[in-house]
């Protein structure tokens, strides 16, 4: 590696002497380092003349090559120097409005208790952010990624429910997936289907129904709000409604039949390195997921 870094430095300055200066080595040992990289790779890789060093046509390949091998050394050094690091800065998040109040709003708050160097600024919103074009750390999104240049990390998942509340009229005729389409139903329009759905069975398999929406709205903290006073059935994150279920306040309707599961992502922006204040808030977020999981 040592010779490489030596024949790299001849070819950018065009001399030993200045390659010997840039690295702080004899003229001697630069000369006798290069001499020997030839002697191992079988081949002339440099044309010295009395006013400049040249590199041959083997000399430019391998020069092009050693410029991506060095920089991958020199950021392996850089990233672990990050690592490093304290955690200190302002971090920029962006998450959906449901899984932000109820997951990383809280998280934001031990985050910067445990880090007092670091600052949250944190933007819930169900409209897809771009990281790069809103100067953002990092994103959070929860359920099916689309095709992205940017650098995901699944950390999580999710199910969901079907919830209402008790003394829902009608409820207690719900027996099968096909007796939600006679009932009100809250939809959700920020979901891109907000009333097909396929439900799956262990035994009597898959069933899809299309439901009628008596109520709709465009956030899912708003449909939860709207199925505890009974407004009607809805689909809801496990994460938003575990609280109210185990309260009482809701219940889980058809326990037995499975909706898809959802993913949690973790979506960077396509840089070089993670600054400590990221990768540590990740790591809090997978922790928690984990902890919630037990």
């Amino acid at each position: 590696m040592n010779r490489l870094v030596y024949f790299a430095s001849v070819v950018d300055t065009g001399s030993f002497t200045r390659a010997s200066v840039r690295l702080g080595v004899s003229k001697t040992v630069v000369s006798q380092q290069v001499a020997r990289l030839e002697e191992e790779v079988g081949t002339t890789l440099l044309i010295r003349t009395t006013r400049r060093v040249e590199p041959t046509e083997a000399g430019i390949t391998l020069h092009q090559r050693c410029l991506r091998i060095l920089r991958e050394v020199d950021d392996a050094y850089n990233e672990l120097a990050q690592n490093n690091a304290e955690p200190r800065g302002m971090l920029r998040i962006t998450a959906p409005n449901d899984y932000g109040h109820s997951v990383i709003a809280p998280l934001t708050a031990a985050f910067c208790v445990k880090y007092p160097e670091c600052q949250v600024d944190l933007v819930l919103t169900d409209t897809r952010i771009d990281p790069v074009l809103n100067q953002l750390d990092l994103a959070i999104r929860v359920g099916w990624l689309e095709d992205s240049s940017l650098r995901a990390r699944r950390v999580g998942r999710f199910e969901q429910f079907l919830i209402a509340a008790p003394s829902m009229n009608g409820l207690c005729a719900v027996t099968c997936p096909e007796d939600i389409e006679d009932l009100p139903y809250i939809a959700n329009t920020a979901l891109t289907n907000p009333l097909a759905w396929d439900f799956e069975h262990a035994e009597l398999g898959r069933r899809s129904i299309q439901a009628k929406a008596k109520l709709s709205v465009n956030t899912t903290p708003a449909a939860l709000s709207a199925a505890r006073e009974g407004g009607g059935l809805s689909i809801l994150p496990d994460f938003l409604v575990e609280g109210v279920l185990s309260s009482g306040e809701l219940v889980h309707v058809l326990p037995d039949w499975h909706l898809p599961s959802g993913g949690i992502y973790v979506v960077y922006p396509t840089t070089r390195f993670r600054p400590p204040k990221v990768t540590a808030f990740v790591e809090m977020l997978i922790k928690q997921i984990r902890r919630s999981l037990q």
